[in-house]
């Protein structure tokens, strides 16, 4: 009786052991869709375009340390980067919209693994036009911050700061950003390996006021010609 108890036991789990793996199986996948789209939910600013080059990255070894330029969309938006800069190793990690806290955030993954021997950085043009409405003494603050990031962690390399770009539709933060332009300056005169590169001359007219010609409908992203400027001035500094 007992001997037969257990004949029928067995054959009751193997019966019911394709069930119990089907659940398992089942029971995975629900659990990772629940933390993937939790995550999804709670990521930080522009996590993805951080997994975007990082996929990148995998598809096409970046070059060995680069002159990385990185910051927000005035970056982001220059895609013939590399052909204005022949025979020099640069590499684009701008991402859109960000400011210098995003950077600093993510400086870990966009800035620091590909060991640069320069890096050049357009931001805080967005930091000072935020709803907050964030003071120039703050961004001068966050600048330093990720510097500090840099320079600690790669005390060779060349740190370059382009100049905040005087963009017609921001014309109420101008005199932040000149603040910030200024002390930026200042403050780089000060440290070694060091660049300032003022690209905010040239992007007035004879009346000092901003050249329109050179953007966009939206009056904050540039056309060629903007970026023709920018060219001219940064190349100088390359190394």
């Amino acid at each position: 009786m007992q001997r037969e108890k257990c004949r029928n036991h067995r054959e009751h789990m193997r019966l019911k052991k394709p069930y119990l793996n089907s659940m398992k199986k089942f029971l995975f996948i629900l659990f990772s869709f629940i933390t993937l789209f939790s995550f999804s939910q709670s990521a930080p600013p522009f996590w993805k375009e951080i997994l975007a080059f990082k996929k990148q990255d995998s598809l096409q070894q970046p070059p060995a340390h680069p002159i990385l330029f990185t910051g927000s969309s005035s970056f982001t938006k220059w895609t013939s980067l590399a052909a204005d800069f022949p025979g020099y190793p640069v590499l684009n990690r701008g991402f859109g919209g960000s400011t210098l806290v995003d950077v600093i955030r993510y400086a870990y993954d966009v800035i620091l693994p590909y060991q640069p021997k320069q890096v050049i950085i357009y931001c805080g043009e967005n930091d000072l036009a935020t709803p907050d409405s964030v003071s120039s003494k703050e961004v001068i603050n966050r600048f330093k911050t990720l510097f500090g990031i840099i320079r600690q962690n790669l005390p060779a390399a060349t740190i370059d700061f382009v100049s905040i770009k005087p963009s017609p539709s921001r014309k109420v933060i101008f005199k932040k950003l000149r603040e910030v332009n200024a002390a930026v300056k200042t403050f780089l005169a000060g440290q070694k390996n060091t660049g300032y590169i003022d690209i905010y001359p040239d992007m007035l007219n004879s009346k000092g006021e901003p050249r329109e010609e050179l953007y966009v409908s939206d009056m904050l992203h540039m056309k060629p010609g903007g970026y023709e400027i920018w060219r001219k001035r940064i190349l100088p500094f390359l190394r």
